[in-house]
């Protein structure tokens, strides 16, 4: 008899992953996280700068995001008042003479940038070994400001990666076209692909050899940037967070070139947050097949597994 298939049997992968959007936490704010499995604080100390560590104080257990205060470039316990700064070390216990040098919180490596929070997730405590990337677009006076759209997701953040390398399923799952066949670039020793698909499109401006360049980043970050047509473009970028290994927070990016912003703007945004709709049911209710039955259009499938396996501590493969 088989052995029951599992839900989601993949560990939490490495990387950088956003913990949060940059405005929405401000100056002497305290923020809830629940990340990699984990419950974290966040805040923004005084000094405008953000810090994460682990939430639970090493005293008698209170959570630090529920009831914890900023003081200065530190938070401080509801419980008993002690005090811990970025580097997740205890700096004041009041009525105390001393601090034991174990009164310490785990605290995690930030990148702020492209309007979220990053943190960095290590299962060996291995320190960030690669850049977040710059978004040069966002902020840019010829793009319009960027919408924002947070989405839940009850599944392993692998599949969610895993659907820029399946353009079969565009047609049954999005009702397109076959989708033009696509050039990959894989980084062998980096955390980089780049998927391009080349295609002519008639516009009222006339016709046009356009581009859709998709760039992964590890396997939480991503953009899809259409380009082409002489100064118009739209972009996407995408955002995914394991908040534990069988749930993921999704969080994207939309902006489209100014010149364009009434005339598709909208229908591009709109489209797009459908079309990850329209995947949730299937994310939601699949398992996981680590030797999945395979035919001869899936190449890509598998060179994706093969190179997802960098992000991984302890196992073999993904």
């Amino acid at each position: 008899m088989n052995a029951p298939q599992t839900h989601h049997p993949l560990p939490i992968p490495n990387g950088w992953f956003a913990v949060a959007w940059s405005r929405d936490l401000e100056e002497g704010q305290v923020q809830r996280v629940q990340a990699f499995g984990r419950e974290l604080v966040l805040f923004r100390g005084r000094s405008g700068q953000p810090v994460l560590l682990d939430a639970y104080c090493p005293h008698l257990g209170a959570h630090l995001a529920v009831g914890g205060r900023v003081s200065g470039d530190t938070i401080r316990c509801p419980f008993h008042g002690w005090r811990f700064d970025e580097t997740g070390g205890c700096v004041e216990i009041p009525h105390a003479r001393a601090i034991p040098a174990v009164a310490r919180l785990k605290s995690w490596a930030l990148v702020e940038k492209n309007e979220m929070i990053f943190a960095w997730h290590h299962a060996e405590e291995k320190p960030p070994d690669w850049e977040v990337p710059t978004i040069g677009v966002i902020g840019h006076p010829d793009w319009t400001a960027p919408r924002r759209v947070d989405i839940d997701v009850a599944v392993h953040m692998q599949e969610l990666a895993e659907n820029n390398f399946d353009p079969v399923h565009f047609e049954y799952v999005h009702g397109m076209a076959a989708p033009p066949p696509s050039e990959y670039e894989f980084a062998e020793n980096g955390r980089f692909v780049r998927a391009v698909s080349k295609t002519t499109r008639e516009t009222p401006m006339g016709t046009f050899d356009t581009r859709l360049v998709r760039d992964t980043f590890g396997l939480g970050l991503s953009t899809v940037v259409s380009d082409g047509i002489p100064g118009v473009g739209t972009m996407l970028f995408v955002s995914v967070t394991p908040v534990d290994a069988g749930h993921s927070k999704m969080r994207l990016l939309l902006t489209v070139t100014k010149n364009v912003a009434d005339q598709l703007g909208e229908e591009f945004m709109s489209g797009i947050v459908q079309g990850v709709m329209d995947d949730v049911p299937i994310w939601e209710n699949k398992i996981h097949r680590e030797r999945p039955v395979l035919s001869e259009l899936d190449k890509e499938i598998v060179d994706f597994r093969r190179w997802t396996r960098q992000f991984y501590s302890g196992i073999d493969g993904a």
